[in-house]
């Protein structure tokens, strides 16, 4: 379980596909504190490390997850969101975060608002894709509070210290994004009858 308080930016060194798969060897500072089989988030999708030599770590996506995250699109150089999973006796800063991405979104407007940046999302239509006014949300592995929301759109706000130590300040506009929504809204919506 992860919290959505992101811990580093991690470089994408090198990416190769096998078969369906494609592994993805990262460099991020904290890589000699890492282990064989450690999860940890890339971009909010939990990913198991299965290779470390020296300043590199090894990934593997399978198809499910590429399909459903904007892993597939990432190239040599560019950063991901990391975070490792909390431990048992850590603070929970954020909220709970399974790094099970739901669907992407694609950014439509940036506003900087001169001490803080409203960024707005828009994301396919579906009845479990909710977010709520004051509610969680989770972006590219941000635990972040929805501001405005809409059936299929939603901003935030980010403040100068998460715009400048995550991904958010490489962001452009029509960029896609991973979306988690709230675990808490997705089992209300399930015993309220949702699928």
């Amino acid at each position: 379980m992860f919290t959505g308080i992101i811990e580093d930016i991690a470089t994408l060194k090198s990416v190769t596909s096998e078969g369906t798969n494609k592994h993805f060897i990262f460099s991020c500072k904290f890589t000699n504190e890492l282990k064989i089989d450690q999860s940890l988030a890339h971009n909010g999708v939990c990913l198991t490390v299965v290779e470390i030599k020296g300043d590199t770590y090894k990934v593997t996506a399978i198809e499910e997850t590429l399909n459903k995250t904007n892993l597939n699109h990432l190239q040599v150089n560019n950063v991901v969101n990391i975070e490792r999973c909390m431990p048992a006796n850590g603070r929970f800063d954020g909220h709970i975060v399974q790094g099970h991405v739901d669907t992407v979104a694609k950014c439509v407007k940036i506003e900087d608002l001169n001490g803080s940046f409203k960024f707005t999302f828009e994301h396919p239509i579906h009845k479990n894709f909710i977010t709520v006014q004051k509610g969680s949300i989770t972006i590219n592995g941000v635990s972040l509070t929805v501001v405005d929301s809409l059936i299929n759109t939603f901003s935030v706000c980010i403040i100068p210290y998460t715009f400048n130590h995550t991904s958010f300040k490489h962001l452009k506009i029509n960029d896609t994004v991973n979306l988690e929504f709230d675990i808490i809204g997705k089992y209300v919506r399930k015993m309220m009858g949702g699928e």
